[in-house]
């Protein structure tokens, strides 16, 4: 891709609010999906030659997956928050079905070898919180390698408060290493209305690596989407009075250093420190999110 800032609609195709596809250049393995569904809206998804996890961002949805029965997601209000997920292999058909209307991601990854469906239970998802300070952040694991099976398919949410940065100290992945894994990522935004009602917006910025030149520094609004295929990425500064939600997709090659799926990273030499900074702040107090309308207060 040469473009890698996708502001709202710009990606959409068909019935799809997003999605992202490899193009054969420098993105090769991973994509995404985002899909609006009217209540009982389905929408069938065939995944020849990929795999993938329906993760509701707003409501719930049911998920018919041929030659294996039925799953209810129950969802969630609004993105911060949990919610349970599927996760669907290389080789299935499946028809997601809205009940009272829903907004539904599918990060995906190309694949080969198909793992069993599962299905994670909200209570399941391990919530983590990173960085302490305005650096403080809500992670949900749903799609990392300790949660599910997967071929090469990665993902997590990230949600922080207005006013505070995430993605930070920058990092990258994109060398085939013994302490890091070559992934390109997907960064798919929302951002939470004001009290008042107002449209939000969040920073991002991704910055050249060793692995090529890049250089985004996007103001980020609900529904954009930044490409990563190298590259330094972070930071992510959320605008005071307006949570952000992000959604990571990442996959990459197999390789001999690491032929199963893992996620190592560097941090930015010049920023790695703020690390040892964390040790004596606090985690923002108002972590983790429960149930949120979107928006904030």
């Amino acid at each position: 891709m040469t473009d890698h800032f996708f502001p709202r609609g710009t990606l959409a195709e068909g019935p799809l609010d997003v999605a992202v596809r490899p193009d054969g250049t420098d993105w090769r393995f991973t994509g995404l999906d985002v899909v609006t569904l009217a209540p009982g809206e389905p929408w069938t998804v065939a995944f020849d030659g990929r795999e993938g996890i329906v993760v509701p961002l707003a409501g719930g949805c049911t998920v018919a997956v041929a030659g294996d029965g039925e799953y209810v997601l129950e969802g969630r209000p609004s993105p911060w928050g949990v919610t349970d997920v599927l996760y669907l292999p290389v080789g299935t058909r499946a028809t997601v079905t809205a009940g009272n209307g829903a907004r539904v991601a599918v990060p995906w990854a190309v694949a080969e070898v198909a793992h069993p469906v599962q299905y994670l239970a909200k209570d399941a998802v391990s919530t983590e919180l990173r960085g302490a300070g305005i650096c403080s952040r809500q992670v949900n694991n749903f799609g990392t390698p300790s949660a599910i099976r997967a071929d090469r398919l990665i993902a997590c949410e990230v949600m922080h408060h207005g006013g505070t940065w995430s993605s930070y100290p920058p990092h990258k992945h994109d060398a085939d290493g013994p302490n890091e894994t070559a992934l390109e990522e997907i960064y798919y935004f929302e951002v939470a209305p004001s009290s008042a009602g107002t449209e939000g917006f969040a920073l991002h910025r991704v910055s050249a690596s060793g692995a090529g030149a890049i250089d985004v520094t996007a103001e980020v609004r609900t529904g954009d989407v930044v490409t990563i295929p190298f590259g330094y990425h972070g930071p992510t500064v959320a605008a005071p009075g307006h949570d952000l939600y992000y959604l990571n997709v990442m996959a990459g090659p197999r390789t001999q250093a690491h032929p199963d799926r893992e996620w190592l990273i560097s941090d930015h030499p010049d920023h790695a420190w703020i690390r040892e900074q964390w040790a004596t702040e606090q985690i923002d107090p108002r972590l983790p999110f429960t149930e949120h309308t979107g928006v904030t207060s």
